[in-house]
């Protein structure tokens, strides 16, 4: 009986193994293989590591990636400068609003472009290294904002019948401690420069910017504010039919372009391995021979290993301008993540992605950069900045750019 029992045990694990053994061969097997289409330089991958600052990381990279085209020199401008800025600027307003609106970490392309426009820029080595003024490698901002959120909303909230200014100046305190304090001055390549000195030395003009959505509960070709939080200083996005905002992607990446996107990425598609599918999911559960029900029942592991196997060969949805609006208006479709678009690529089976410049170092697959279908980028575009001059011309026209 020992005997009989063992050798089931031995065959067990075997099979267990050959079963691994299948899955790992199948997944390999379904594992993108990419031919480059085009790919427009880019400037070194950061890390924002424990800090919601995606918004800042990657519009500066756009801006990096902007003047290397206009000058092709390679800089590293300092995310802790635009946050130091934008925290109290997004402070005041929470104030004037008596803290009836939210003050968070997050932000938008439009704060460093207001940044770079009111305020200038220094490049890294100006501050201090992130997180190395409270002993840490990288920025870790849950100590930071355990102390910032509730000093602002104790100030928004007070119940005092006048408000001092020394608010700002303690709120500054708090901002300098733990990002550091931007220079008035610094010497950058053997020159002095002040912020805004240095932002005019770069070659960028700061009014060729606009940012692009696409939604039906406004009049296409028309601007408004989109409804999201981060959006706090209610800049204006040019609104295109969803076809159309794809052909701006597109024309700007065959321009030489890049595009600071930013969207959803908490969809199950979205893989921390680099790449990036609209998954349908009627479609996946049907490959695997469960019905729907039991497919939304499987826990988020389970449909990552399937999604996993089925690498390139996953079914994806037809994104749609209706579906667009109908996710965005019940909340599915959020403003998760900014990153960088430079890129298009595409895989065994012709199908092509956006090679995107993620913020989270090098990690994944790829090395910090992600491969995201063509498809994903429409379902999932809350909106963007881009050079006007890298819409098509006809469109433009229609804009009135």
């Amino acid at each position: 009986m020992k005997k009989i029992m063992t050798f089931a045990l031995l065959a067990l694990i075997a099979l267990g193994a050959q079963a691994e053994e299948k899955k790992d061969s199948v997944a390999k097997k379904n594992k993108p293989v990419f031919t480059v289409i085009k790919q427009n330089p880019i400037s070194s991958i950061k890390d924002q590591n424990r800090s919601g600052t995606c918004w800042d990381y990657s519009t500066l990279s756009f801006f990096e990636s902007e003047i290397l085209k206009a000058t092709g020199k390679e800089y590293d401008l300092c995310e802790s400068f635009v946050a130091n800025k934008t925290y109290m600027e997004r402070a005041i307003q929470v104030v004037r609003f008596h803290g009836d609106c939210q003050f968070a970490q997050g932000g938008s392309a439009e704060d460093v472009l207001a940044t770079l426009k009111t305020h200038g820029i220094c490049p890294e080595d100006a501050m201090p290294f992130p997180g190395s003024l409270y002993g840490d490698s990288l920025n870790n901002f849950n100590e930071f904002f355990s102390v910032l959120s509730p000093y602002v909303e104790s100030v928004a909230k007070s119940s005092a019948k006048k408000l001092s200014g020394q608010w700002k100046v303690g709120l500054q305190g708090i901002l300098d401690a733990y990002l550091g304090k931007c220079p008035e001055e610094f010497t950058y390549e053997g020159k002095k420069y002040t912020p805004k000195s240095f932002v005019e030395s770069l070659g960028l003009n700061l009014d060729d910017y606009v940012s692009i959505t696409s939604y039906t509960h406004h009049p296409f070709y028309t601007s408004f504010a989109v409804e999201v939080q981060d959006n706090w200083r209610f800049p204006h996005s040019y609104n295109l039919p969803m076809d159309e905002m794809m052909q701006v992607i597109d024309n700007a990446i065959d321009k030489g372009y890049t595009v600071a996107w930013g969207g959803d990425v908490s969809e199950e598609g979205f893989t921390r391995q680099g790449l990036a599918y609209a998954i349908d999911d009627k479609k996946t559960q049907s490959l695997q021979g469960s019905d729907m029900a039991k497919w939304l029942k499987m826990s988020p592991a389970k449909k990552r290993d399937i999604i996993d196997s089925l690498g390139c060969t996953v079914p994806e949805i037809v994104p749609t301008q209706e579906m667009r609006q109908e996710r965005f208006d019940n909340w599915e479709l959020t403003d998760d993540h900014g990153m960088l678009i430079f890129g298009v690529a595409k895989d065994q089976n012709g199908k092509e992605y956006y090679m995107v410049k993620n913020s989270w170092g090098e990690t994944g697959d790829y090395k910090g950069i992600w491969y995201m279908t063509k498809t994903f980028i429409a379902a999932n575009t809350m909106d963007f900045l881009i050079n006007k001059n890298a819409i098509p011309k006809d469109i433009r026209k229609k804009l009135g750019l």
